[in-house]
């Protein structure tokens, strides 16, 4: 049993990190075999909370950025970004590019391309539920069609 309660921990903490958000560790970890509402609601609850950060603390962050490169340098990333940016907007911003930079930078650089502390937290949101929730429905569904047996719980549970 506590083995499967430190998946759903490892669940948290590896959706808090940046670059391993909760729109590809929640379908992993349900196609894993855990199961789909603590896993999507822990996955989401990580990634948030990390992002959450990021946006309460951007002013301080994007000032201790400065003195670190002395000048903020352009990234590929960056350059990327800021393409989606004027093209969709915060909202398709929001809701693609997390897959491309990741939605820690997303909410960074929602603020620094003028998005405002409520719009940028109410459309990360948007995007992470909706896409942890979509692609682990997906996951989940895969396994029914598939037929596929779980092993890797299957070791935890038998004796």
């Amino acid at each position: 049993m506590m083995d499967v309660l430190w998946m759903y921990v490892l669940v948290f903490l590896l959706s808090a990190t940046p670059l391993m958000e909760a729109i590809y560790i929640s379908p992993f970890a349900v196609f894993g075999g855990l199961a789909f509402a603590p896993t999507v609601i822990l996955a989401i609850a990580g990634n948030v909370l990390t992002v959450l950060v990021v946006i309460v603390f951007f002013d301080k962050i994007r000032e201790w950025r400065k003195r670190k490169k002395g000048e903020e340098q352009s990234s590929k990333k960056a350059a990327k970004a800021q393409r989606i940016w004027q093209k969709y907007g915060l909202p398709g911003f929001a809701l693609l590019a997390p897959f491309v930079i990741g939605s820690h930078l997303v909410a960074f650089l929602g603020l620094v391309f003028g998005g405002t502390k409520k719009a940028v937290t109410i459309w990360m949101l948007i995007s992470i539920c909706g896409w942890s929730v979509i692609l682990s429905i997906l996951a989940l569904f895969g396994i029914d069609i598939l037929n596929i047996e779980n092993p890797f719980l299957e070791r935890f549970f038998t004796e």
